[in-house]
C-alpha cells in the first residue's frame, strides 16, 4: 500500500462521492440581505403578478378585430375615447371603434385587448386617430398573471439567489427569506516553518501565511464565514487539539497541510483520530496530496502545503462542499470564455490537469489563453492569472490552437 496516496479518486468521483449530508441552520433574513443566499423552501406567489392587465407599450388601448387590415396605404379610424393615467384604475372602456391612450405600464381598460404602438398611429384630427398597422389580440399587453400565478413558485429552494430574483420577489411583496445560514469554515494552517502575515522580518526558512487569506477570499466567494483558527507546528498532538475544538464551531474545516510527506502523515493521522478519512489523494494536477474526511458529521479537507496546489484544489472541491452546506443544489456557474489555446499542452493520462492562463484579446475575435507556468509554491502564477483550463483525465495533452474553455476568475 502506498503510505503517502492510499485511496486516491479522481476529482469527478470527489464530486460525486464525497458528500457529507450536514447542512446550515435555516434562518430569515430581510430581502436586502438575501443576495446569493441559498433559499430553505420554494417562494411560492401570494397572488397574481401583476395582478392586473397592462400595457408594455405607450400607445392606445384597442379591440384588436377593428384593426384588421389596416396599412399605410388603407388605415383604419378609432374614436379617441379618452386616457389612461399612470398608477390609477382607468375611468374608460374601449368599445366597438374606439381607442384609448395609453402609456407603458398603465392597467389596460375594459373592453380592450390589444395596444397599437402610438409609432403606427397618427392623429389626423382632434379625437380621431389613424392606425397603420393591425395587431392581434394580447399584443402590447401583458396578463394579470403572466408573470406569476396565484401559488406558482417564484424562486426554488437550493439555489442562490440573484439580484433579479431579489427584485422579482420585491414586485411579489416579499420582504424576507427563510434561508440556509453562511456556512462557518474554520482554516487551520500547519507548519513549523509558517509564520503570521504581520511578520515583519522573517528568519532563514520562515515563510508568511498567504494560503489562509487566500482561502478566506474563496470561502466568502461561496457565501461562506471564514474562522482564522490560527498556525500549528507539525505536531500530532497538538493539530489534533486544534482540529478538535475548530470541529466543534465549523461546519467545514480546512487544513492548509505542511509541504513535507511527514507533515502530511501528521495531518491525516490526526484526521484518523477524530473520523473517517473518505481519500488521501486526488488524481489532480497541482493538489495531489489532498485529504477528504468526514469527522462527527463536519465535512474536514486536507490541502496542500504548497499556495498554489491548495488552493487549485479548494477552487474544484472545496467550494462546492461550501454551497452544498448552505443548502445549494450546485454552485452558481463561473463565468467562462472560449479561447484559442497558445501553446501545445503535456499531460498524463489518468489525472486532471488545471493549467492556469492569462487571456489575450488581439484583433481576432477569438482571444488566445496563454499557459502560465510555475513551481506550485509561487502565488504569482496565481496571481497573474485571468482563469483556468482543464486537460481531461484521458487526454495526453492539448495541442496549440485548440479551442477551449477558460473558467474565468471573477
Amino acid at each position: 500500500m502506498n503510505r503517502e496516496f492510499f485511496t486516491a479518486r479522481t476529482v469527478g468521483e470527489a464530486l460525486t462521492g464525497f458528500r457529507p449530508g450536514r447542512r446550515t441552520a435555516v434562518e430569515t433574513v430581510a430581502l436586502a440581505a438575501a443576495l446569493h443566499r441559498v433559499p430553505a423552501a420554494d417562494v411560492r406567489a401570494t397572488s397574481a403578478m401583476p395582478g392586473f392587465p397592462r400595457s408594455t407599450v405607450d400607445g392606445y388601448a384597442v379591440r384588436a378585430a377593428d384593426t384588421y387590415g389596416a396599412s399605410e396605404g388603407l388605415p383604419s379610424y378609432l374614436d379617441l375615447a379618452g386616457s389612461v393615467r399612470m398608477g390609477a384604475a382607468p375611468t374608460v372602456a374601449v368599445s366597438h371603434g374606439k381607442c384609448v391612450a395609453i402609456p407603458t405600464g398603465a392597467v389596460l381598460p375594459d373592453g380592450a385587448d390589444a395596444v397599437v404602438m402610438v409609432e403606427h398611429t397618427a392623429e389626423t384630427m382632434p379625437g380621431t386617430i389613424e392606425v397603420t398597422r393591425p395587431v392581434a389580440p394580447g399584443a402590447g399587453l401583458v396578463r394579470a398573471d403572466e408573470d406569476a400565478a396565484t401559488g406558482d413558485v417564484l424562486v426554488g429552494a437550493g439555489r442562490p439567489l440573484r439580484a433579479p430574483q431579489l427584485g422579482f420577489l420585491a414586485a411579489a411583496g416579499v420582504t424576507s427569506v427563510a434561508v440556509h445560514a453562511r456556512p462557518r469554515v474554520a482554516i487551520v494552517s500547519t507548519g513549523d516553518e509558517v509564520v503570521p502575515p504581520q511578520t515583519r522580518a522573517l528568519a532563514a526558512g520562515q515563510v508568511r501565511d498567504a494560503t489562509a487569506s487566500a482561502l478566506a477570499g474563496l470561502v466568502r466567494d461561496a457565501g461562506g464565514e471564514p474562522v482564522l483558527a490560527g498556525i500549528v507546528p507539525d505536531d500530532r498532538d497538538a493539530l489534533e487539539s486544534t482540529l478538535r475544538t475548530a470541529l466543534a464551531d465549523a461546519d467545514l474545516v480546512v487544513v492548509s497541510a505542511g509541504s513535507s510527506v511527514g507533515a502530511r502523515d501528521e495531518t491525516a493521522g490526526a484526521v484518523a483520530a477524530l473520523g473517517e478519512i473518505w481519500c488521501h489523494g486526488l488524481a489532480v494536477k497541482p493538489g495531489k496530496p489532498t485529504l477528504l474526511a468526514e469527522c462527527s458529521g463536519v465535512p474536514l479537507v486536507g490541502l496542500p502545503g504548497n499556495p498554489l496546489s491548495a488552493l487549485v484544489v479548494f477552487r474544484l472541491v472545496g467550494v462546492p462542499l461550501v454551497w452544498r452546506l448552505a443548502g445549494a443544489e450546485q454552485p452558481p456557474p463561473e463565468p467562462t470564455v472560449r479561447a484559442r489555446l497558445g501553446r501545445d499542452l503535456a499531460s498524463a493520462t489518468g489525472r486532471l490537469d488545471v493549467v492556469q492562463v492569462a487571456v489575450r484579446r488581439g484583433s481576432s475575435p477569438t482571444p488566445t489563453a496563454e499557459p502560465l507556468f510555475g513551481p506550485s509554491a509561487l502565488l504569482s502564477v496565481l496571481a497573474r492569472a485571468d482563469g483556468y483550463l482543464v486537460v481531461p483525465e484521458p487526454a495526453t495533452g492539448l495541442d496549440g490552437g485548440t479551442e477551449v474553455e477558460v473558467i474565468l476568475y471573477r
